[in-house]
């Protein structure tokens, strides 16, 4: 399972630099970079609020989950009685 960054995608949409983004939301075009290229382990809401506050846009427009691996199998009601 990950979470996929979406970011380039909106940013073609609302025909806008990168540069441009990272002024405007106030963070270093390095920081957005490793943001877009999905190299952070994690992003502030306030950071992503500000991201969807400039691209017009929800969360989820800059966000995608993946899954990499099948879930875990769910237990039958009679293999859940057999744990008590």
């Amino acid at each position: 399972m990950r979470i996929v960054v979406t970011l380039d995608v909106m940013l073609a949409r609302r025909k806008m630099r990168a540069k441009d983004l990272a002024e405007r939301i106030g963070i270093t075009e390095a920081n957005l970079s490793l943001l877009r290229t999905g190299k952070v382990k994690g992003v502030r809401f306030e950071t992503l609020a500000k991201l969807c506050a400039a691209l017009e846009c929800k969360p989820a427009d800059l966000l995608d989950f993946e899954m990499t691996e099948p879930p875990p199998a769910a237990e039958t009601p009679e293999e859940a009685a057999d744990d008590v």
